[in-house]
Protein backbone atom coordinates (compact mmCIF):
# COMPACT_ATOMS: atom_id res chain seq x y z
CA UNK A 1 0.00 0.00 0.00
CA UNK A 2 1.63 3.34 -1.15
CA UNK A 3 2.20 5.95 1.45
CA UNK A 4 -0.73 8.40 -0.14
CA UNK A 5 -3.08 5.39 0.46
CA UNK A 6 -1.84 5.42 4.05
CA UNK A 7 -2.19 9.39 4.27
CA UNK A 8 -6.21 9.00 2.50
CA UNK A 9 -7.04 6.05 5.07
CA UNK A 10 -5.82 8.05 7.86
CA UNK A 11 -7.95 11.29 6.87
CA UNK A 12 -10.92 9.13 6.66
CA UNK A 13 -10.60 7.67 9.44
CA UNK A 14 -9.33 10.72 11.27
CA UNK A 15 -12.53 12.51 10.48
CA UNK A 16 -15.19 9.27 11.80
CA UNK A 17 -13.08 9.32 15.32
CA UNK A 18 -13.48 13.21 15.32
CA UNK A 19 -17.23 12.74 15.07
CA UNK A 20 -16.69 9.74 17.74
CA UNK A 21 -15.07 12.35 20.18
CA UNK A 22 -17.69 14.75 19.92
CA UNK A 23 -20.84 11.85 20.65
CA UNK A 24 -18.29 10.37 23.66
CA UNK A 25 -18.06 13.87 24.40
CA UNK A 26 -21.71 14.76 24.65
CA UNK A 27 -22.71 11.66 26.37
CA UNK A 28 -20.34 11.74 28.78
CA UNK A 29 -21.40 15.56 29.94
CA UNK A 30 -24.15 14.44 30.77
CA UNK A 31 -22.84 13.97 34.45
CA UNK A 32 -22.39 17.83 34.88
CA UNK A 33 -26.35 17.81 35.41
CA UNK A 34 -25.29 16.60 38.97
CA UNK A 35 -28.12 14.15 39.44
CA UNK A 36 -26.71 11.15 40.86
CA UNK A 37 -25.76 10.24 36.91
CA UNK A 38 -29.00 9.04 36.25
CA UNK A 39 -29.91 11.19 32.99
CA UNK A 40 -25.87 9.55 31.85
CA UNK A 41 -26.96 6.39 32.50
CA UNK A 42 -29.66 6.22 30.54
CA UNK A 43 -27.58 7.58 27.85
CA UNK A 44 -25.07 5.12 28.46
CA UNK A 45 -27.86 2.10 28.64
CA UNK A 46 -28.75 3.28 24.64
CA UNK A 47 -25.53 3.28 23.57
CA UNK A 48 -24.72 -0.19 25.15
CA UNK A 49 -27.92 -1.31 23.75
CA UNK A 50 -28.97 0.21 20.66
CA UNK A 51 -28.25 -2.40 17.99
CA UNK A 52 -27.38 0.28 15.24
CA UNK A 53 -24.98 1.87 17.74
CA UNK A 54 -23.21 -1.38 18.53
CA UNK A 55 -23.16 -2.30 14.98
CA UNK A 56 -21.20 1.13 14.22
CA UNK A 57 -19.13 0.06 17.91
CA UNK A 58 -17.51 -2.62 15.43
CA UNK A 59 -16.46 -0.05 12.73
CA UNK A 60 -15.47 2.30 15.75
CA UNK A 61 -12.88 -0.38 16.89
CA UNK A 62 -12.21 -1.31 13.28
CA UNK A 63 -11.24 2.62 12.77
CA UNK A 64 -8.81 3.44 15.91
CA UNK A 65 -6.98 0.01 15.01
CA UNK A 66 -6.29 1.07 11.43
CA UNK A 67 -5.63 4.83 12.07
CA UNK A 68 -3.18 3.34 14.62
CA UNK A 69 -1.32 0.98 12.35
CA UNK A 70 -1.62 3.40 9.44
CA UNK A 71 -0.54 6.27 11.54
CA UNK A 72 2.25 4.36 12.92
CA UNK A 73 3.73 2.70 9.24
CA UNK A 74 3.67 6.16 7.42
CA UNK A 75 6.00 7.67 10.94
CA UNK A 76 8.25 4.89 10.60
CA UNK A 77 8.44 5.63 6.39
CA UNK A 78 8.72 9.27 7.60
CA UNK A 79 11.37 8.67 9.78
CA UNK A 80 13.38 5.84 7.32
CA UNK A 81 13.07 8.02 4.08
CA UNK A 82 14.23 11.24 6.56
CA UNK A 83 18.37 12.15 6.30
CA UNK A 84 20.09 11.33 9.21
CA UNK A 85 21.00 15.09 9.38
CA UNK A 86 17.51 16.58 8.94
CA UNK A 87 17.11 15.93 12.59
CA UNK A 88 20.05 18.24 13.66
CA UNK A 89 19.38 20.78 10.44
CA UNK A 90 16.30 23.52 10.06
CA UNK A 91 14.05 20.59 11.36
CA UNK A 92 12.07 23.30 13.16
CA UNK A 93 11.98 25.57 10.08
CA UNK A 94 10.33 23.10 8.02
CA UNK A 95 7.47 22.04 10.37
CA UNK A 96 5.98 22.20 13.81
CA UNK A 97 7.06 20.21 16.36
CA UNK A 98 3.76 17.83 16.89
CA UNK A 99 4.11 17.61 13.62
CA UNK A 100 7.10 15.84 13.54
CA UNK A 101 6.63 13.76 16.96
CA UNK A 102 2.78 12.08 15.96
CA UNK A 103 4.78 9.14 16.07
CA UNK A 104 5.18 9.84 19.97
CA UNK A 105 2.20 11.55 20.32
CA UNK A 106 0.41 8.69 18.52
CA UNK A 107 1.91 5.79 20.86
CA UNK A 108 1.28 7.32 24.18
CA UNK A 109 -2.62 8.20 23.13
CA UNK A 110 -2.21 4.56 22.23
CA UNK A 111 -1.30 3.63 26.06
CA UNK A 112 -3.95 5.58 27.69
CA UNK A 113 -6.72 4.24 25.12
CA UNK A 114 -5.78 0.81 26.81
CA UNK A 115 -5.90 2.05 29.82
CA UNK A 116 -9.27 3.90 29.05
CA UNK A 117 -10.95 0.60 27.56
CA UNK A 118 -9.99 -1.64 29.90
CA UNK A 119 -10.94 0.22 32.58
CA UNK A 120 -14.61 1.26 31.29
CA UNK A 121 -15.01 -0.22 28.08
CA UNK A 122 -13.96 -3.99 28.34
CA UNK A 123 -15.54 -4.64 32.07
CA UNK A 124 -18.88 -3.25 30.74
CA UNK A 125 -19.11 -5.10 27.73
CA UNK A 126 -17.77 -8.38 29.12
CA UNK A 127 -20.20 -7.93 32.19
CA UNK A 128 -22.63 -7.67 29.93
CA UNK A 129 -21.89 -10.61 27.98
CA UNK A 130 -21.92 -12.76 31.17
CA UNK A 131 -24.76 -11.17 32.95
CA UNK A 132 -26.39 -9.31 30.08
CA UNK A 133 -26.45 -6.75 32.65
CA UNK A 134 -24.47 -3.31 32.19
CA UNK A 135 -22.20 -1.95 34.83
CA UNK A 136 -23.21 1.01 36.78
CA UNK A 137 -20.37 3.31 34.89
CA UNK A 138 -21.13 6.45 37.04
CA UNK A 139 -20.38 4.79 40.13
CA UNK A 140 -16.98 3.01 38.58
CA UNK A 141 -15.78 6.80 36.94
CA UNK A 142 -17.18 7.71 40.74
CA UNK A 143 -14.55 5.09 42.49
CA UNK A 144 -11.78 5.18 39.66
CA UNK A 145 -10.98 9.29 39.54
CA UNK A 146 -10.77 9.17 43.82
CA UNK A 147 -7.25 7.72 42.80
CA UNK A 148 -4.62 10.23 42.43
CA UNK A 149 -2.71 8.63 40.12
CA UNK A 150 -5.60 7.38 37.90
CA UNK A 151 -6.45 11.27 37.34
CA UNK A 152 -3.21 12.18 36.49
CA UNK A 153 -2.62 9.64 33.53
CA UNK A 154 -6.26 10.98 32.16
CA UNK A 155 -4.56 14.46 32.12
CA UNK A 156 -1.59 13.36 30.29
CA UNK A 157 -3.60 10.98 28.06
CA UNK A 158 -6.27 14.28 27.25
CA UNK A 159 -2.87 16.12 27.09
CA UNK A 160 -1.65 14.06 24.16
CA UNK A 161 -5.22 13.81 22.53
CA UNK A 162 -4.94 17.59 22.37
CA UNK A 163 -1.72 17.94 21.16
CA UNK A 164 -2.55 14.97 18.42
CA UNK A 165 -5.78 16.92 17.14
CA UNK A 166 -4.09 20.07 16.90
CA UNK A 167 -2.01 18.61 13.77
CA UNK A 168 -4.80 16.00 12.57
CA UNK A 169 -7.28 17.96 12.50
CA UNK A 170 -6.34 20.17 10.09
CA UNK A 171 -3.92 17.43 8.07
CA UNK A 172 -7.38 15.42 7.63
CA UNK A 173 -9.14 17.65 5.85
CA UNK A 174 -6.11 18.84 3.77
CA UNK A 175 -5.50 14.71 2.81
CA UNK A 176 -8.98 14.28 1.79
CA UNK A 177 -8.21 17.38 -0.80
CA UNK A 178 -11.14 19.65 1.00
CA UNK A 179 -8.05 22.60 1.12
CA UNK A 180 -9.20 26.10 -0.27
CA UNK A 181 -8.24 29.61 0.86
CA UNK A 182 -11.58 30.14 1.09
CA UNK A 183 -12.38 28.16 3.76
CA UNK A 184 -8.83 27.17 4.84
CA UNK A 185 -8.92 29.99 7.86
CA UNK A 186 -12.39 28.81 9.51
CA UNK A 187 -11.13 24.85 9.20
CA UNK A 188 -7.76 25.90 10.85
CA UNK A 189 -9.45 27.82 13.79
CA UNK A 190 -12.36 25.47 14.38
CA UNK A 191 -10.25 22.77 14.25
CA UNK A 192 -7.79 24.57 17.11
CA UNK A 193 -11.06 25.32 18.99
CA UNK A 194 -12.02 21.92 18.88
CA UNK A 195 -8.63 20.15 19.75
CA UNK A 196 -8.87 22.86 22.95
CA UNK A 197 -12.32 22.05 23.94
CA UNK A 198 -12.86 18.59 23.73
CA UNK A 199 -9.38 17.53 25.64
CA UNK A 200 -10.38 19.77 28.01
CA UNK A 201 -13.57 18.72 28.58
CA UNK A 202 -12.95 15.42 28.99
CA UNK A 203 -9.78 16.81 31.42
CA UNK A 204 -12.45 18.15 33.31
CA UNK A 205 -14.57 14.95 34.28
CA UNK A 206 -11.50 13.31 36.37
CA UNK A 207 -11.03 16.67 38.08
CA UNK A 208 -14.48 16.83 38.74
CA UNK A 209 -14.94 13.74 40.99
CA UNK A 210 -11.84 14.01 42.31
CA UNK A 211 -12.39 17.15 43.82
CA UNK A 212 -15.72 16.39 44.68
CA UNK A 213 -18.16 18.76 42.22
CA UNK A 214 -19.60 15.75 40.27
CA UNK A 215 -21.50 13.92 43.68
Amino acid sequence: MSSLTKKYIMGLTGLFLIIFLVVHAGVNALIYLNDGGETFLVAAHFMGSNILVRTLEIGLVAGFLIHIYDGLMLWYQNKQARPQDYAYSKASANSTWYSRSMGLLGTLLLFFLIIHTADFWIPNRTNQFVTGEELNLFVKMKAEFQETFVVIVYLLGCFSLFWHLLHGFKSAFQTLGINHKKYNGFIQSFGTAFSVIIPCLFASMPLSFYFGIIK
